[in-house]
């Protein structure tokens, strides 16, 4: 579980095969073999490890339903360790399984994503959605997407910064919305 608070602005070193690499170093503080780090959303295991740097294993569909797949060396990437019973839930909870791509049509600061339609019913005004990894609050609902206010802070540690116009990126729908409809879809007549 995460919180969509990014702790560290990493990099791509390289993606060889199933093998991502990153440059870091704030997530590497208590790393450990088995340990999870979300990178841009996505929760992924540590398989290896050294001064400054981490691998995971990527499987071909994660590659496939996320924005990793098009990353590059050189690429700055979002990091986030998971959430600790003790800590402060910052954003919201995230769970670092990626629901979706969606698209920039409208770069930061008045970030504008498009998605499917098929995933506005997840999206609510004031609710919360994770961008990249990012937890952000919807400041509006559009018929195809959604649009935040990223403020600078944000902008300039995460990757919403760096991004653009038809740029991908890794959307992770409100939990609490996809149970809420699970339940009720079993009360359905």
């Amino acid at each position: 579980m995460f919180t969509g608070i990014v702790e560290e602005l990493g990099t791509v070193v390289s993606r060889s095969g199933p093998k991502l690499r990153i440059a870091a170093t704030t997530v590497l503080d208590d790393v450990e073999l088995g340990a999870s780090i979300a990178v841009n959303g996505t929760c992924l295991t540590v398989v290896a490890w050294g001064e400054g740097w981490w691998e995971a294993d990527v499987v071909d569909e994660t590659y496939q339903r996320t924005c990793l797949g098009a990353l590059e060396p050189g690429d700055p990437v979002n990091l986030e360790r998971p959430v600790r019973l003790a800590d402060r839930l910052g954003g919201h909870l995230v769970q670092g399984h990626v629901d979706a791509v969606g698209t920039i049509a409208t770069a930061a600061p008045d970030l504008r994503v498009a998605c499917a339609p098929e995933h506005l019913r997840y999206i609510v005004h004031k609710g919360s959605i994770t961008v990249d990894g990012t937890s952000l609050t919807v400041a509006a609902v559009h018929p195809d997407g959604f649009s935040v206010a990223v403020i600078p802070h944000t902008a300039q540690v995460t990757t919403l910064g760096h991004k653009g116009p038809g740029d991908p990126v890794n959307l992770e729908l409100d939990v609490v919305a996809k149970y809420v409809e699970s339940l009720l879809e079993g009360h359905q007549p």
